[in-house]
Formats: structure tokens, sequence, C-alpha cells
């Protein structure tokens, strides 16, 4: 059965002389706010360009299709925090060679906000992504001060020369903020799970290495992690772009700085498509050994591709579906859905690329015992499901008399027919096909089908989403792509 239940580092500037008038006072303040908004623009400008060397770059992935895996997601974000970290002793010499201050104010907060602006296009809320930029400053500030006052105590011994700040450093320091962005859009379903902070404290430990971390400031990073959020997406959204903007964001996002953001918008700031699927429907998608193969699998790509982003699959289950897609842990769901009204009464539903229907699955000595669904439903007669999708939908709602077994694994499912723990499956007929084929052993007892269901993408509702979804469905149905994808995994 088959559906459902189943650093910017701080430079150092002029220290200002003695002010000998309040008019003087006033012409500095004027030219420190026009050279913070002249690097204000600098620095979202040079993020912007270095998301280019991101390590999401867009574009189709060489590797094989495989579920992303949440715990690894959170272990990068760990990771790239300590990496910043353990940059702060070659910042602190660059700063003790140059006589430069380690404590740059007006730039901290160019950093700060600029991190709140382009994690905006993300879907990010600004203000949780401010604080833990905020906390990354300050433990950088901590680190380098520490760094000065031990080389004042006992001599400077950083080995070597330090790298350049300018041209070594900051790009560093810079691509880093980028890496951490993107990885942080991906990882932050997990950050709103019960207890965050306590289930990945050991990990933390372990990964922010760094002789500058404490136990203090690993907790509070903890803290900051666990309330970042992704924003729903604006149902209404903007009109995309003509083109998508080669980094997380050309420039700061319209609107409120809190507001929602199309699905579209988040896609072309990330180069990131999001794919929700379960993994356990073949021959729309099926994992084995750790890659994810199927119908769907290859349409999402396919999809991935049209939009410039790369496809990052997120697994879901038939009972959590229509959930994940409500809470923003993808942005659709792919892999043997079928149109119901239930899911069309929350979410969005694409044009059908594919169609078919519930039919009757049992062992082919069992075939004529089992041609009816009036002959299965009889006292004595074991019909499996798997839990919380269209099978155990229609089980429910049309046997009262059979036996129902509610079975939780859709992989393993048919093997309980073949091993006479159970006498008949409903499912769709495409797996009822694919499983006849695999199983000799089974045959399908139904040469019809017993209802008419589409196969489609759920999405939120977004309307410019919609459409994009919908113009590309149109344009693989024209070329033919679904039902010969369909053939060719039946043929294997």
């Amino acid at each position: 059965m088959r559906e459902e239940r189943i650093s910017v580092s701080t430079d150092h500037s002029r220290e200002l002389h003695s002010l000998t008038s309040v008019h003087s006072a006033r012409r500095v303040l004027l030219a420190l706010s026009a050279a913070l908004a002249r690097a204000e623009i600098a620095v979202l400008a040079a993020l912007a360009t270095l998301a280019a060397f991101a390590p999401f770059a867009h574009g189709a992935s060489s590797d094989a299709p495989h579920f992303t895996d949440e715990r690894a997601l959170v272990a990068r974000v760990l990771q790239l925090e300590d990496e910043r970290l353990a940059l702060m002793p070659a910042v602190a010499a660059w700063k003790w060679q140059h006589h430069a201050a380690i404590s740059d104010p007006p730039r901290e907060r160019v950093v700060i906000l600029g991190a709140g602006k382009l994690a905006q296009p993300l879907g990010l809320a600004p203000a949780p992504i401010e604080r833990l930029f905020a906390l990354q400053v300050r433990l950088a500030r901590d680190a380098e001060s520490d760094r000065v006052n031990h080389w004042r105590n006992s001599g400077y011994d950083f080995p070597g020369h330090p790298p350049d700040l300018k041209n070594e450093l900051r790009p560093q320091l810079d691509r880093l903020t980028t890496d951490l962005l993107r990885t942080l859009y991906l990882a932050a379903p997990a950050f709103s799970r019960p207890a965050f902070a306590e289930h990945y404290a050991a990990r933390a430990t372990q990964l922010l290495k760094d002789g500058a971390w404490s136990p203090a400031s690993r907790r509070e990073l903890l803290a900051d992690l666990a309330a970042i959020r992704l924003q729903p997406a604006d149902a209404a959204g903007p009109e995309p772009a003509s083109k998508p903007p080669s980094g997380l964001a050309s420039e700061p996002a319209p609107g409120p700085a809190s507001g929602p953001v199309s699905v579209l918008r988040r896609i072309e700031a990330s180069h990131i498509l999001r794919i929700g699927t379960t993994g356990d429907y073949a021959p729309f998608s099926a994992e084995s050994q750790g890659r994810l193969r199927g119908v769907d699998i290859d349409l999402a790509q396919a999809l991935a591709r049209k939009l410039g982003a790369e496809p990052v699959f997120v697994r879901t289950t038939w009972p959590t579906l229509l959930d994940d897609l409500r809470s923003n842990r993808f942005d659709l769901a792919i892999g043997g859905v079928s149109a119901t009204p239930a899911r069309e009464a929350v979410a969005a539903v694409s044009i059908p690329y594919l169609s078919g229907g519930k039919t009757l699955l049992a062992r082919c000595s069992d075939a004529r015992r089992f041609d009816s669904l009036a002959a299965v439903d009889r006292p004595g007669v074991r019909v499996i499901v798997n839990p919380g999708g269209t099978n155990e939908q229609y089980v429910r709602a049309h046997l009262h008399r059979a036996r129902v077994i509610v079975y939780p694994s859709n992989m393993t499912i048919f093997d309980q027919l073949l091993a006479n723990r159970a006498d008949v499956m409903i499912t769709d007929d495409v797996e009822v096909d694919l499983q006849t084929h695999r199983h000799p052993q089974l045959c399908r007892t139904l040469p019809g089908t017993l209802t008419h269901t589409d196969k489609v993408v759920l999405m939120p509702r977004d309307p410019t989403f919609i459409a994009a979804v919908n113009d590309w469905l149109r344009g693989e149905l024209a070329a033919g792509a679904p039902p010969r994808l369909l053939e060719e995994a039946l043929a294997q």
C-alpha cells in the first residue's frame, strides 16, 4: 500500500583626535555615518558575490539523489561556527602587527544587520539570525582580546606571518557566512524540535573544539540556534524576478523585515529546491542502499534544473505529509502523492501527471477467490494495509467484515502476502503491476480499478509557485516524460 501513514573582522579605523569644537564633532559624526552606509553596501555586495562559492551551488548535483541528513546539517552548522572562531588568532595577529584596534562597533553593526537582511529572502526570521551573528561577533572580539592580552604579558608568539586581513582573512570569513546561512536554511526545521539544545549538547562539545569556546558559550550558541525559524511562505507572493540572483540575495528583500517570503523567492535566493518524499513507494519514490530512485525522483530533479536549483530531498511519511508541508520542512511533496479532498483542503495540488486507481493484489493461488471487493470483504479474510494514506482510508471506508492488518513498512509489506501472513492488499494499480512483475507469485486479481486517482505535486498555496510548477509539468507532459519514465521503471 502506498500512500500515506504508512566577520567580518573588526578593521581598525583611525583614532579620532581630540575634538576642539561642537562643529568639528558634528562633521566627524556625519562622515562616520556616510562611511557606515558605504561599508554596509560593500559588505552586502561582497557576501552576495561570494555566495557563488558556497557548497550548495545551483544546478544538478553530481551525487546520486539521497535524503538530506538533519543531524549532519546541524553538525555542519557547528563546524562552521568553530571554523570561524578558529580564524580569530590570525585576525588578532594581523591587528597586532598593524597596531589596529580589536573592536569596531560600527562595522560590527553592519555585519549583524547585514546577516539579517541576507537571511530574509531565504525565509529565515531576521531577528534570531541577528542574535546569532551578534554572538559570533562578541565571541570573535573576546577571542582576539584574549590573544592580544596573552602577547602583551608573554610575548608575541603567532607562528609565521599572519594572513592579510583584507585579501585573505575577510574572504574566508565571508565564505563562512554564506555557507552558514544556506546551512541554517536547510537545518531550520531541526532547530524547532523539542529539547533541541539538550539533544545536541554533547555534539556541540565534540564539534566546537576551538580553545575559545566555553561551556557557557556553547550553551548560548545552541540557545540562539533553537530560536531560528523559517517563516511561512507568502500565499500571495510577489512575482519572481526575471533572472535569479547569483548569490544569496543581490539586495535586501523588499517589504517588512519579518514578513513572509514567496516560495520562488526562497528558491531564487538559496538555489535550493527542498523536496519532500517518503522513499517507500516504488516505482515513484524508493530508497535503496541510501539512494533514491523512481519516476518522481527523476521528475523532481528535472524541476530543480528548470528552476536553477539544487534538489535537496527531505524525508517525510504518509501520516506526517501535510503537517510537514504546513511547517515548511520542504517546498513541495512528490512521490506517488494522490489528489484527495483532505489534501486539497489545506494545500495546493498541481495538474495531474499520471492517473490510476485502487485495485486488488493477492497470491496467484487465490486469484479466483478474491476477484471482487465483495469477495474480499468477508469474515476471515486478512487485508493488509500501510498506515496513514489513501490505501488505509479506502479500506476503512469500504471494508466492514474483513480483518484489517495495519503494517508499518511499505518496503516489506508485500513479503507478508508471500509468507501467507495476509491475503489481500488494496493499493494503486501501478504499484500492483510493479509488484506482480517483481514477484511472479503475486497476481492482480481485479482487471479494472475500484477508484480513479490522479498523481500530483503537493505544494503551499503560493500562486506564483503553483503556476511555475504547472507550466513545467505541461512541458513534461507534452514531451511524454511521465508515462515514459513510468514505463521504464516498470520494465526494470
